[in-house]
């Protein structure tokens, strides 16, 4: 029985767990606040918040439930723009949306609100740089976007003088939440784990490829959620390695104080990858099997040299990720084998890392070619390099003869022109809705050259 609050109601339902929660919160329960749009994650009009109870307090984050499957509302506190209605009056939110004139034909409205109500609740001071942020999974076709910045604006100032410690407390307080919100820790704490059987089932973790590409077999399927399973969460260091559980969400990489001090630029990079709610949900694991050729973690990750570790039964066993993907949609990963984990070796000091997208969106949008580097340095000389590429080849691809040729190499213009020629032998691109072969090629010598320019400006001409 999948158990959680919709609003300010305990829902227990048999429904089928991979139903969308979209049409479970639309047909199931006759709330029409929260609109069907593109049913792919990219309108935002589907916008919900998850609350999931955390060191006693409940966090919350904007999702898109179009994406959700049902048995991943299991034991959350689900929010629609129903679940936000004051008695007489606005929530600043909307107060914010009216006054800025930030609404036309209104379809898209619930979400955007959702969005901001989401920033809202976040642990973090408010700026309108971040409360802008905060929608970025919403489209409006009606606006021109202007009003609902300075919609964002006025959020930012409401929420000044918000108790970062406990934004719920403090919002309730102020009359800017329903006063239901102070009851949802104990009711959240009464319900059990959710007792799927996971024989034959199909694993799912945030959802968002599998419910885009196999929504209707995900539909008719018994389904195994792994989304917030502890075994497959957290990031940690031992013994000298950064261990990243699978269902690790894009956001709580950016969010992690750890990957910070490692990567320090590598939060404004993961900005590039898709959007704050589909950040929320999608997971490392899951960008990894998915097996695009220009999965953006996967590339990140092959830069880094990483490792994963597959779990199978009460085995585990480790494997390069450079090794992991045989060809186009093929993993190295057996029937029954998840993967549990994915690590790499801490970098020694000085090191620097690189991470470059070209798309034809700056956001919320699939690369025609990306690349990652991490590279080490001493007197001008490289010492070490991971290079790695997407779009470029059926599989996302380690660099190995490239990166090879660059070890023990000056820092120069010179040698990365050399370095391109071993680089175009290595890639095997294909023309295709993103680029021709002969633009991918030149856009991966341009990458290239864009990782040195960035990390090296006054050794290349």
């Amino acid at each position: 029985m999948i158990t959680f609050l919709l609003n300010n109601r305990t829902i227990k339902t048999d429904k089928n767990p991979g139903m969308p929660l979209l049409d479970f919160i639309r047909y199931g329960e006759e709330l029409p606040g929260t609109k069907i749009g593109c049913r792919e994650g990219d309108c935002g009009a589907c916008t919900v918040l998850e609350g999931v109870l955390t060191d006693n307090q409940v966090v919350y984050k904007s999702i898109v439930s179009c994406l959700t499957p049902l048995a991943n509302a299991h034991g959350k506190h689900i929010v629609t723009i129903e679940g936000i209605k004051l008695d007489n009056q606005l929530s600043p939110v909307q107060k914010a949306m009216v006054d800025n004139a930030a609404t036309q034909c209104g379809f898209c409205t619930p979400g955007f609100v959702m969005s901001f109500t989401g920033h809202c609740l976040d642990k973090q001071v408010s700026t309108v740089k971040t409360a802008i942020a905060s929608v970025s999974g919403n489209i409006c076709r009606c606006t021109g976007y202007k009003s609902i910045e300075r919609a964002a604006e006025d959020i930012a100032k409401h929420m000044q003088n918000k108790d970062i410690e406990n934004p719920i407390k403090w919002m309730v307080e102020k009359g800017y939440l329903p006063q239901y919100f102070l009851q949802v820790p104990s009711k959240l704490r009464d319900i059990e784990p959710i007792g799927i059987s996971t024989n034959n089932a199909t694993v799912i973790a945030g959802g968002t490829d599998l419910m885009v590409q196999k929504a209707d077999a995900i539909y008719e399927s018994n389904i195994h959620p792994v989304l917030h399973k502890k075994e497959f969460k957290g990031i940690s260091v031992d013994n000298g390695r950064c261990r990243i559980g699978a269902s690790t969400t894009v956001n709580e990489l950016m969010q992690s104080a750890l990957i910070q001090e490692l990567l320090p630029n590598l939060k404004e990079q993961l900005m590039l990858i898709s959007s704050e709610p589909i950040r929320n949900i999608g997971t490392v694991a899951g960008n990894i099997v998915n097996a695009s050729p220009i999965g953006d973690l996967s590339i990140i990750l092959l830069a880094l040299n990483s490792e994963i570790t597959i779990l199978d039964g009460d085995r585990k066993k480790g494997q390069p990720l450079k090794d992991f993907f045989l060809g186009y949609k093929k993993l190295n990963l057996q029937k029954g084998e998840l993967v549990e984990s994915v690590s790499f070796a801490i970098p020694q000091k000085p090191y620097h890392f690189n991470f470059e997208k070209v798309s034809k969106r700056t956001h919320l949008d699939i690369a025609s070619v990306n690349s990652a580097m991490l590279i080490k340095v001493d007197n001008d000389k490289i010492v070490d390099c991971h290079l790695s590429a997407g779009g470029v080849s059926p599989i996302p691809l380690y660099l190995k003869e490239t990166s090879k040729f660059l070890v023990g190499k000056t820092i120069s213009t010179e040698t990365l022109n050399q370095a391109n020629e071993v680089l175009q032998a290595e890639i095997s691109p294909i023309g295709d809705i993103r680029g021709s072969v002969d633009y991918k090629r030149l856009l991966l010598k341009q990458l290239v050259f864009a990782h040195f320019l960035r990390l090296f400006p006054n050794k290349i001409d």
